[in-house]
């Protein structure tokens, strides 16, 4: 049998996998089974920040291996507290940080955290959490309770009790939503699975303000958007606010998984000793790698992120075919005519991977991505999309 037949007869058909196998890669070309080639404009859904078989990354995870693979959270590891250093100045004004396996883990502590935080200082009843409508927030039975997608309540009941949802951009919605049981409010400041929808500057000041008058949390999932995806290191730095929790995973990795949560002075002593916990969390290969990519992503990077959005964007905005573009940096949606399924079925069959995320074609190449490499891939989206038409 050869990997598709073996992965349809041996594992848990989860997954509308595409009919590819990638057996190499190098920066943003993927080498499939088949002896093609490929763009990948996806990165591993916003996790290969710097490309496959990245040489810095490579060897900061060889050079780890060498020494210690893996020792419980019971003793100290000096690339995970190198990490946390490295991170809390990237996110300027964060001081701790958690270290967990994925965003769904992130996103867990953050509600964790926000739950003990509203017990200690509103009392017993201030424990629910407000989210947006169309957000994503990932995969286990809490973490799907607060995504704001009547999609994913199903079959898995009961859900998580305490979450409540508002549209995005509707600051009436959430102040009407907001009473002295609310601990928290989560958003994406750009929602990835949602469809890239990008927060109105309008309503992120008015969730701040009531912030200030009511006094609950502002959590930011930035599982997807953080990293150096948007431009930013993190997207909340394009508003000019702070959170109390950020949340981050996928990019953190650089392709290893890993995930993070950290805290601002307000909830940097919430959780003690015994609260929260994780066997792998820090694993010291996984933070060296992890070191490795956040070191890099300083702001040259970051200034070439937003370039080329905008003239990924430039080339996209009024072509035959598209609707719409929306998104920020390297995080872009691009609304089409035709169905967005079928055109990403076509651009693979033309030799470029893209994503979908609701009715549209999604971008999340690696940050590092050369220009040719851009134009080639959207040369082969516009012809895709035409001929879908």
């Amino acid at each position: 049998m050869n990997a598709i037949e073996r992965d349809n007869e041996y594992i848990v058909g989860t997954y509308g996998r595409f009919p590819l196998e990638i057996e190499s890669g190098k920066g943003s070309i993927a080498l499939g089974a088949d002896g093609k080639s490929y763009v990948d404009m996806g990165a591993g859904i916003a996790v290969n920040t710097f490309g496959y078989a990245d040489d810095v990354m490579n060897a900061a995870i060889t050079a780890q291996l060498a020494k210690v693979q893996h020792t419980s959270n019971l003793y100290y590891s000096e690339p995970c507290t190198l990490l946390a250093e490295a991170l809390s100045a990237k996110a300027e004004g964060l001081k701790k940080v958690f270290f967990g396996n994925s965003g769904a883990e992130a996103n867990e502590c953050a509600i964790k955290t926000a739950r003990k935080w509203g017990k200690e200082h509103k009392g017993a009843a201030c424990n629910k959490i407000v989210t947006l409508v169309s957000s994503f927030h990932g995969r286990t039975v809490t973490t799907l309770s607060a995504t704001g997608q009547d999609v994913f309540h199903k079959n898995f009941d009961p859900f998580t009790p305490g979450f409540l949802y508002v549209p995005a951009n509707d600051v009436a919605a959430l102040e009407k939503a907001i009473d002295d049981t609310i601990c928290a409010v989560m958003v994406e400041f750009v929602q990835g699975e949602g469809g890239v929808n990008v927060l109105d500057p309008a309503f992120v000041k008015g969730l701040f303000e009531l912030k200030k008058q009511k006094n609950f949390l502002v959590i930011a999932d930035e599982v997807q958007t953080g990293n150096g995806r948007t431009g930013k290191y993190f997207a909340y730095q394009h508003y000019g606010v702070l959170p109390d929790l950020v949340t981050t995973a996928k990019g953190l990795g650089g392709g290893l998984p890993i995930g993070a949560c950290l805290f601002a002075e307000s909830t940097a002593s919430v959780l003690g000793k015994g609260d929260h916990g994780s066997t792998f969390g820090g694993n010291p290969v996984v933070a060296a790698g992890a070191l490795s990519v956040v070191k890099r992503i300083d702001d040259a990077l970051l200034k070439e992120v937003a370039e080329k959005g905008a003239h990924i964007k430039s080339r996209l905005e009024g072509a035959e075919g598209v609707l719409s573009v929306t998104g920020i940096g390297l995080m872009i949606g691009v609304e089409v005519v035709p169905d967005a399924k079928k055109v990403v079925a076509k651009c693979l069959e033309k030799g470029a991977m893209f994503l979908t995320a609701k009715t549209k074609v999604r971008l999340l190449p690696a940050l590092n991505i050369s220009y040719p490499l851009i134009d080639r891939a959207i040369d082969i989206l516009l012809a895709a999309i035409k001929e879908s038409l």
